[in-house]
């Protein structure tokens, strides 16, 4: 508990007053003076704005069985997640999209995915696929993001804030990893865009033609299991006429054949990042 709050940047008085208790009393808690009732746990946990994953090992440290399933994504109960991700990916074709874990892995990705594959070193395609390390290696989609600088800004500024959430060893390897890349270094400045743009749109360079894409990112609503709760859709829609226009003459010549994210979570999805993949 002492190390979420000091994680969160709360002291004792500022989380206590929220959570409604006497600070003493909270002091007692994090001390092992007093053992916290389940639902004070669960408050507390609220308080801090954990995930449910997070929630549930407050609640191991408190000697108290876990709220939430953490069911592995090929179980037979993952079955109508799984569909209906099936379903929104294929639903946004001929859009590129990708359902990633909380570990920015690969778990799912529709025909569309193959637009950010191309060209890049066969070992970054094998799964677990590592949307991030596909987009930031130099190997990967780097020699063919126009708007690199701003667009590798941002990808690691959304990291580096998701570290700082979660204390997540394998996210902050990750972001090391990334950060060690030739010409890298950590993020100095806030990614830039035009004044027009209202968001920052990936410039992508494809055969001579540049595409302008928006990525848009949704999430379960109210989860009740952990790898659920950790899924995110990342779609990424065209930003103007002409990319919508090329997108759709790509989806329709393209030959069927086999998609190295398509079936990502049946083949390793759950490894580590920092673990020969991100």
């Amino acid at each position: 508990m002492r190390l979420w709050r000091e994680q969160r940047g709360y002291s004792q008085l500022a989380l206590a007053t929220r959570a409604e208790i006497s600070a003493r009393h909270l002091s007692f808690l994090e001390t092992g003076r007093s053992k916290p009732s389940r639902d004070m746990v669960l408050r507390l946990g609220r308080q801090l704005g954990l995930a449910v994953g997070e929630q549930n090992q407050l609640l191991l440290a408190a000697g108290y069985a876990p709220s939430y399933t953490d069911s592995p994504p090929d179980v037979a109960g993952m079955s109508p997640v799984r569909g209906a991700l099936r379903q929104i990916l294929d639903g946004h074709e001929p859009f590129p999209a990708l359902v990633v874990d909380r570990n920015w892995n690969v778990v799912l990705g529709n025909n569309g995915f193959q637009l950010f594959a191309e060209g890049a070193a066969p070992e970054l395609l094998r799964p677990p696929v590592n949307a991030l390390r596909l987009a930031v290696h130099p190997e990967g989609m780097r020699p063919r993001i126009i708007n690199f600088a701003d667009w590798r800004a941002q990808l690691l500024t959304r990291l580096r804030r998701r570290v700082e959430l979660t204390a997540e060893p394998g996210l902050a390897e990750l972001y090391r990893e990334l950060c060690a890349y030739p010409g890298g270094g950590e993020p100095t400045r806030p990614p830039r865009t035009d004044q027009a743009d209202l968001t920052l749109p990936l410039r992508l360079r494809h055969r001579g033609t540049e595409l302008s894409l928006i990525c848009t990112i949704a999430t379960f609503g109210m989860p009740l299991d952990v790898t659920v709760a950790e899924l995110a859709v990342e779609v990424f829609l065209p930003a103007d006429g002409p990319t919508g226009e090329l997108l759709t003459r790509l989806h329709a010549s393209a030959p069927a054949g086999p998609d190295p994210a398509r079936d990502a979570a049946g083949r390793g999805q759950a490894a580590s990042p920092g673990a020969g993949t991100t």
